[in-house]
């Protein structure tokens, strides 16, 4: 997709006009920007809209600025949208240091790896270093403050037709969709993706209004199923391989499957069957399972968050050990944006050139002496607490620069304590964007790494906070994989996977006689791993097999007050281990 940056001129022409007077140097125009992407205009005014490209009352944009292309789908854009809007809100808008031209650039810089041009984002600062800036600084920002009581800064939200913004209670929540199919590839790929839940298959055609008048209830139904199933539409008129692949003679014709089977087949615009019909599909595949019958408090939590190391230390001391390496512009810009983000919070926090640092981290895993490079990686784990550093991490491809530094890491004889402990901490907060718990769920590549150095920190008996943050670290990878059982697709995490980390925390929870905090963390991740589990598959007999529930019982002897202990133990993997 076309990315273009909207750069409208506020002042009308009035600020080429007469600012040379008034502020003692030339400025063309009072900026404000927004970003165009996939046929909508993207604008922070008090709160994150989204317009029909230059349908607002401010007209058309004084320029056009072709930025780039993009290769990210919508729906990850949309989740780092998201990330953005919990901080640009209403509350945290400034007309000086967190207005529309910050939002333009960290969206640029997530889409694009470069932000908008610096005269637009300097612009603010600049007009505040002259004395009619700073006299007129007062009267502009109390203008501000009123406008914000009227639900808006420019007013675009309310004044433009066909404007969305999103309520916060549906942020990291998106609707499902229909999928619009052209060709019989591209409905397999959907089917084979979706085989583990549902898929209902609309064969409409350009000629049938029949089949128009059920477009609305079909979507309807696409943001009721959400991500346990997948409703696809098919114009057979235009796409006659799909066509003839399934016999379709008349339209509207529905076919639907279950678990990757054809389960019912039916033709005919009648609304009860087709609502009837796609309900009753989403409960066959996602029946209640035995799980949720069961006392199980902690697992049963909707609102469990990942663990996120956030303590920021003393900068200067951390850079100092940097040596010369401290004052690379890359260095310094994180620090600044860290120093800002922890200081006045995120609002005030704007990205620092996130492709200069990754290169320098990457140059740093190389150069930089083994035991002073967690001064890098702790530099990166701090950063990594914003969800818009991370969420831009999340799509680096081939996420060079986390797969590097976890396989260097993963390949030392002998890992300086300091190292692994920076380095299991910087991994737990890859997780403060849902993006990269994505990633690390789907992508082989990141997740073997991660695995290799949770289970061999798990084997470290002489430092205490090593085992914990393995186990926070595990606890992340379990915690996003039971949402995506408990609210669709099912499993993310290969089978693989799940059974070779089970095994090695079950392990680690038997060998641990020390930590309380430790066994803690443990049980929470193996509980996360094995809550709502197929109680056919494999995990589920590797569990039975191991007598997972009794060997944890066991740990009442040297943890007799630790409640969890009965129920993962007792509940979770003795009760919950019963076959259906």
């Amino acid at each position: 997709m076309d990315v273009h940056l909207l750069v409208y001129d506020l002042s009308r022409g009035l600020a080429k006009q007469m600012s040379a007077g008034l502020l003692g140097f030339q400025l063309d125009a009072v900026y404000h920007t927004s970003i165009q992407l996939n046929g909508r205009e993207y604008v922070y005014d008090g709160n994150i809209v989204s317009i029909i490209p230059g349908s607002s009352h401010l007209g058309k944009p004084l320029e056009e600025i072709y930025l780039g292309k993009t290769e990210l789908p919508m729906e990850v854009i949309e989740e780092y949208l998201d990330s953005l809007r919990e901080i640009y809100t209403m509350q945290t808008y400034d007309l000086w240091t967190h207005n529309c031209n910050n939002f333009s650039n960290d969206l640029a810089t997530f889409l694009l790896g470069k932000g908008i041009p610096d005269y637009i984002i300097n612009m603010p600062q600049t007009v505040l270093s002259s004395p009619m800036g700073q006299m007129l600084m007062p009267m502009l920002n109390q203008q501000i403050h009123a406008n914000k009581r009227g639900g808006g800064i420019l007013g675009i939200q309310q004044n433009t037709p066909g404007s969305t913004s999103k309520p916060k209670a549906q942020l990291h929540h998106h609707e499902g969709k229909v999928h619009n199919v052209t060709s019989l590839k591209e409905l397999q790929s959907l089917l084979e993706k979706y085989q583990n839940s549902c898929a209902v298959v609309f064969f409409t055609s350009a000629t049938c209004p029949p089949c128009k008048i059920l477009y609305p209830l079909y979507d309807q139904l696409a943001a009721e199923v959400g991500d346990k199933g997948v409703l696809i539409k098919v114009d057979v008129s235009a796409a006659f391989d799909v066509g003839s692949a399934y016999s379709v003679s008349a339209t509207p014709t529905f076919v639907t499957f279950l678990k990757g089977k054809q389960e019912n087949r039916w033709s005919g615009a009648d609304r009860g069957a087709l609502q009837g019909n796609v309900r009753l599909l989403v409960q066959m595949a996602w029946p209640a399972h035995a799980h949720q019958s069961l006392n199980l408090p902690t697992f049963s939590n909707p609102g469990t968050k990942p663990v996120l190391y956030t303590k920021v230390p003393p900068l200067e001391k951390l850079l100092a050990k940097m040596g010369s390496d401290a004052q690379n512009p890359a260095v310094q810009g994180v620090k600044h944006f860290i120093e800002a983000r922890s200081q006045a919070g995120p609002a005030e926090a704007t990205l620092p050139d996130m492709a200069a640092f990754t290169t320098f981290v990457r140059q740093s895993i190389k150069n930089v002496p083994t035991d002073t490079l967690f001064t890098v990686v702790d530099l990166m784990r701090i950063g990594l607490v914003d969800p818009r550093f991370s969420g831009y991490l999340a799509e680096e491809v081939v996420h060079g620069t986390v797969t590097a530094l976890l396989e260097h890491v993963d390949d030392l004889k002998e890992c300086p304590y300091a190292l692994r402990l920076v380095t299991l901490q910087m991994a737990c907060n890859l997780f403060s964007s849902q993006l990269y718990a994505d990633e690390v769920l789907s992508n082989d590549k990141l997740r073997t790494p991660l695995t290799q150095l949770v289970s061999a920190s798990f084997l470290d008996d002489n430092h205490n906070n090593v085992r914990v943050a393995a186990a926070s670290l595990l606890f992340n990878i379990a915690l996003a994989n039971s949402h995506k059982r408990r609210d669709g697709p099912g499993d993310v995490l290969p089978q693989d996977d799940q059974i070779e980390l089970a095994a090695s925390i079950l392990e680690a929870i038997t060998q641990e006689e020390s930590s309380g905090e430790a066994l803690e963390g443990m049980l929470l991740a193996l509980g996360y791993l094995a809550y709502r589990m197929p109680l056919d598959g494999e995990l589920s007999d590797l569990l039975r097999t191991m007598d997972a529930g009794n060997s944890i019982l066991e740990k009442k002897q040297a943890f007799p007050d630790m409640k969890l202990i009965d129920e993962v133990g007792s509940e979770l993997l003795g009760k919950g281990l019963n076959r259906p």
